[in-house]
């Protein structure tokens, strides 16, 4: 995202929310992103809503699915060109009206592509058909009907979902992907399922090197541990080279490293690393959650003053999901995997100074216009700076993938 991202007006006038979009293979293949107008009787800028997406999601990147929550953005984001790889839900409602079908016709000759939303009552004129890429469902909505798309060939998205065992109903009902998450709340161990889980030994190689840098042990000793995994320490080694996190100089070697940035700093490189090493085709969209929630966390810690604060929040909103990805509760993660005092009260006593911030994340996550506008004014922040951070962090994160 270019420098001068934080200055469209419109952030200011909304509140966000974000969830990925996944396939039959666990592959994130989007980013859908809600935008809820603060006040019912603001009319938003489409062609400034338009450039302000651009910016985080540049066409010929990342495809980026948009959930304007407004009659009237809608009608006017309908008018106005747009990126590629920019799709926009538009509710069945308005795809059959006729008064729309000017601005649907536009849409098709511009060559873009929306997604219908919702089980239209009457069918979509056959010579509009082609400007829907997809027909989106709620869950429950899905579950109630009888499953067909539209029209034959129209994929099928199912959004709404909230658990690994719905997006599996999903996937079994016939959709082509869904858009939620596979995790809610703190993990809870299936009955019956055996007391120690065993940890892929690439992630116990992060978790020993976590626990040598935290006790401070000689750098020629963490780099032999290190070199366990070289596919680890390429990774690593990556991460530190990227252009989300514009380190001065190229990171050579895992001693240049440590030299670099010191043990403190190494420890969020290393919980990035831990928090994004599953192979476990099923922990890709937690590790999606998992990044862009440190990712967003560090960019709302900016304004305090404690460089160790910053970390630490980078930190809490990476491991926030650990215990999704081990399987593990944190309580029991704690015994292995060292964490940070004000981290810990975040994730195991759900208090702390942290523990606002990820309730603010959290209702982003959720697309829930209401939880924003609770935990915003808990923490005191105003949408504007709240929708900066979470730009700048979405498209970081699309430069670290």
């Amino acid at each position: 995202m270019s420098s001068s991202s934080s200055s469209f007006a419109i952030w200011g006038s909304v509140a966000l929310g974000y969830a990925p979009m996944i396939d039959r293979q666990h592959q994130v293949t989007a980013t859908r992103l809600t935008v809820f107008p603060l006040r019912p009787d603001l009319r938003l800028d489409a062609a400034e809503l338009i450039a302000a997406l651009a910016a985080a999601w540049p066409e010929g990147g990342k495809t980026v699915v948009l959930n304007a929550v407004s009659e009237s953005l809608l009608a006017d984001l309908l008018k106005t060109p747009a990126p590629k790889n920019l799709l926009i839900e538009l509710p069945a409602f308005m795809a059959t009206d006729s008064a729309q079908a000017e601005s649907l016709a536009g849409v098709r000759q511009r060559g873009g592509k929306l997604v219908l939303k919702g089980r239209p009552l009457q069918a979509v004129a056959a010579e509009l058909q082609p400007c829907f890429g997809h027909s989106l469902l709620d869950l429950d909505e899905e579950r109630g009907g009888d499953g067909n798309p539209p029209w034959p060939g129209c994929p099928k998205l199912v959004s709404g979902v909230r658990s690994s065992s719905d997006i599996e109903e999903a996937f079994k009902r016939n959709a082509t992907a869904v858009m939620g998450w596979p995790m809610q709340g703190s993990y809870e161990a299936p009955a019956g399922a055996p007391a120690k889980v065993e940890m892929q030994s690439d992630l116990q190689v992060i978790v020993q090197l976590m626990a040598q840098v935290d006790q401070g042990e000689d750098s020629d000793k963490i780099e032999r541990t290190l070199q366990r995994d070289p596919t680890l320490a390429f990774k690593l080694l990556r991460y530190m080279n990227s252009a989300a996190f514009g380190l001065p100089v190229e990171v050579s070697s895992f001693k240049h490293a440590i030299m670099l940035l010191g043990y403190a700093r190494l420890k969020r490189w290393l919980a990035l690393l831990l928090a994004t090493a599953s192979k476990d085709h099923s922990m890709r969209p937690i590790m999606f959650g998992a990044l862009r929630r440190g990712l967003l966390m560090e960019e709302l810690a900016k304004g305090m003053s404690e460089s160790e604060m910053r970390d630490e929040m980078f930190i809490c909103g990476l491991f926030s999901l650990l215990d999704h990805m081990l399987k593990q509760p944190f309580s029991k993660l704690l015994e292995s995997i060292p964490m940070p005092e004000r981290v810990r009260q975040a994730l195991v006593d759900e208090s702390g100074p942290y523990q606002p911030y990820l309730e603010l994340v959290r209702a982003i996550e959720h697309e829930s216009a209401f939880d924003y506008r609770s935990a915003a004014d808990q923490l005191m922040l105003g949408a504007q700076e709240i929708n900066d951070c979470v730009m700048r962090a979405l498209a970081k994160a699309a430069q670290l993938e």
